[in-house]
C-alpha cells in the first residue's frame, strides 16, 4: 500500500503551493500510475490539477491553434479543426498509446512523460542515471534494439518515447508554462534536454513551473504536415522509427519550407536540420531526396542491437516524402 496525501486545487496559485511543497502534478494519470505501480516513482502528496479552469480549450485562428495542457489525447485528435489546420497532430495522436489510454491521458502529461527504457522502468537494475543520477547506464551495453542514435551521451541512450512530440517539433510548437513567477512561453527546441552529463534532467523547466498548454503556428508546411510511424505491430506499441514531416512548394516546384523531426531514434524527439538544409530551395527529385535522407543518421553512434535504423530511417525519410511531393503534383 502506497500512502501520500492528496488535494485538488481549484487555482494554479493553490497547485504551485502544492507543487512547492513537494506535491508530484497530476493530470490524466496514466503516466504517474504506471510508474507508482513499478515503485519508480513515489508521490509524497499528489496534485490534481483536472478542475483547473481554463487549461482545457482548443482554439484555432488563422495564424494559430492553442490547446490547453489538460486536454485528452483522444480531443484533440477527434477535433475537426485541429484536423483540417494541423493533421500532424491528430496523426501523432491517433498513432500513440490505446484507445483507453487516449480517452484518460492529457496533453501536458504526454509532452512530460518519462522514457519506457526496460532499464529505468526495471527498479531492480540499479544503475540508471535518470532515476538514480551517478549510478551509471545499465542500458549501455545491454539489450539496445529500442535505444537512441542520436543525441546520446555516455551517461544515457534512452530513446525519447514520444509521438504527438515528434509532431510537435517539426511544426516549431511553443510550450506555456506557468510559475509564481509569471508565465513562460519556451521554444518546443529547447523544452527536451538530450542527456549529456545530467540525463536525470528532462525538460527544461524551472522550478515551481506547471505546463499550461502549446501554440503551434499555422505555416503553410505545417499546414500539409503528416506523420508517419513503422512499428512491430500495428496498435500500443513504441515506434521503431517515425517522421513528422511538413512541405510547401514553390511555383516552379521548388522546396520553398520543409520540416522534418524523426522519432524512435534519438534521446529527443530530433530535428533533422541537415536533411531540410540540403532540400530547401532544391527541386525535390528522386536523386536529391535519396542524397538529403542519407545526411540524416550521419551523426548516428550506434548500439550493437539498432545498427538497422541507419538504413530504415533514410528509407522512411525518402517514402515519406516521395509520397507528399506525389500527392501535391
Amino acid at each position: 500500500m502506497m500512502d501520500f496525501s492528496y488535494m485538488r486545487p481549484a487555482s494554479l496559485e493553490a497547485a504551485g503551493a502544492g507543487l512547492a511543497s513537494g506535491g508530484t502534478l497530476l493530470g490524466g494519470g496514466t503516466g504517474l500510475l504506471d510508474l507508482a505501480r513499478l515503485g519508480i516513482a513515489q508521490p509524497q502528496a499528489v496534485i490534481d490539477l483536472t478542475r483547473l479552469p481554463g487549461l482545457d480549450r482548443i482554439e484555432v485562428t488563422g495564424t494559430e491553434a492553442r490547446i490547453g495542457a489538460l486536454i485528452k489525447m483522444s480531443r484533440l485528435a477527434a477535433h475537426p479543426a485541429m484536423r483540417a489546420a494541423l493533421p500532424a497532430v491528430g496523426q501523432s495522436l491517433l498513432a500513440s498509446a490505446s484507445p483507453q489510454i487516449r480517452n484518460m491521458a492529457t496533453i501536458g502529461g504526454n509532452l512530460l512523460q518519462r522514457t519506457r527504457c526496460a532499464y529505468f522502468r526495471d527498479a531492480s537494475f540499479g544503475s540508471c542515471n535518470r532515476r538514480n543520477p551517478g549510478s551509471g547506464c545499465a542500458a549501455i551495453g545491454g539489450v539496445t534494439r529500442g535505444h537512441a542514435l542520436l543525441g546520446t551521451s555516455a551517461h544515457c541512450i534512452a530513446t525519447h518515447p514520444g509521438d504527438l512530440a515528434v509532431a510537435l517539433v517539426a511544426l516549431d510548437a511553443v510550450v506555456e508554462t506557468w510559475s509564481p513567477d509569471g508565465p513562460r512561453a519556451l521554444s518546443i527546441h529547447d523544452f527536451f534536454l538530450a542527456p549529456g552529463a545530467t540525463p536525470e534532467k528532462e525538460f527544461a523547466l524551472a522550478s515551481g513551473d506547471i505546463v499550461t498548454g502549446l501554440r503551434i503556428p499555422l505555416a503553410p508546411a505545417a499546414q500539409r504536415a503528416r506523420y508517419v510511424k513503422l512499428r512491430d505491430r500495428a496498435s500500443y506499441e513504441f515506434a521503431a522509427a517515425s517522421i513528422a514531416a511538413g512541405l510547401s512548394l514553390t511555383d516552379d516546384g521548388r522546396v520553398a519550407d520543409i520540416r522534418i523531426a524523426l522519432g524512435g531514434v534519438a534521446t529527443i524527439p530530433w530535428r533533422a536540420r541537415a536533411v531540410e538544409a540540403a532540400l530547401r530551395g532544391q527541386r525535390p527529385t528522386p536523386a536529391a531526396i535519396a542524397a538529403a535522407a542519407a545526411l540524416a543518421m550521419r551523426e548516428a553512434e550506434p548500439q550493437h542491437d539498432n545498427r538497422h535504423k541507419l538504413a530504415l530511417v533514410p528509407a522512411l525519410i525518402e517514402r515519406t516524402l516521395t509520397e507528399m511531393i506525389g500527392d501535391a503534383a
